[in-house]
């Protein structure tokens, strides 16, 4: 008696139908999905430069799923080993979530406010522009520049912020400025 690949499949599946069935008492009662009635938002993967879609599901203000989005032209919902385990950034017990400074000589860090790191940041970048800005080169030629300071990029910003990063660097004066997509 010879038995058709497709008869197989039919009599092997409706078996383990009816054995998962019989497993569970016939009453199959399954939990409600943690995605219901979740806000989804697309983004992008912050790990490459490939820049693969993703959907960031949040309840509440807390995310509770990141998955590739199937819409997205680039990786149509599918992700890398980084870009699946990226659940894990948001939900990581070590995730620094507030400002630290280690002062000069200091050994130990110290949690600072969000307001006085910002002030800080921004105090020490006029300041450093102001110490090394140059109006004109060795040669007499007009570069309004500084050498002082220097920024470097990464793939966690899509092209609209590097562009606007890219002004605000320039309008600083910065020469040296670099992306690294794999940071």
């Amino acid at each position: 008696m010879g038995i058709s690949r497709r008869d197989f499949f039919r009599v092997t599946g409706a078996g383990a139908a009816v054995a998962a069935g019989g497993l569970r008492g016939g009453e199959a009662q399954a939990a409600p999905l943690r995605t219901l009635g979740a806000r989804r938002t697309p983004t992008i993967c912050p790990y490459c430069s490939v820049g693969c879609g993703l959907v960031v599901e949040t309840k509440n203000g807390e995310v509770v799923n990141i998955e590739g989005d199937p819409e997205h032209p680039i990786n149509r919902g599918r992700l890398c080993p980084k870009g699946g385990s990226i659940l894990q950034l948001r939900h990581n017990p070590k995730r620094v979530t507030k400002p630290l400074y280690r002062a000069k000589g200091a050994s130990e860090w110290k949690e600072v406010s969000w307001d006085w790191a910002i002030r800080e940041i921004a105090d020490r970048v006029k300041r450093t522009r102001d110490e090394t800005f140059e109006t004109t080169n060795a040669a007499g030629q007009v570069v309004n520049r500084t050498l002082g300071m220097a920024h470097v990029g990464s793939a966690a910003l899509d092209n609209e912020e590097v562009y606007l990063l890219q002004k605000f660097m320039r309008g600083l004066g910065l020469v040296y400025i670099e992306h690294q997509a794999r940071l």
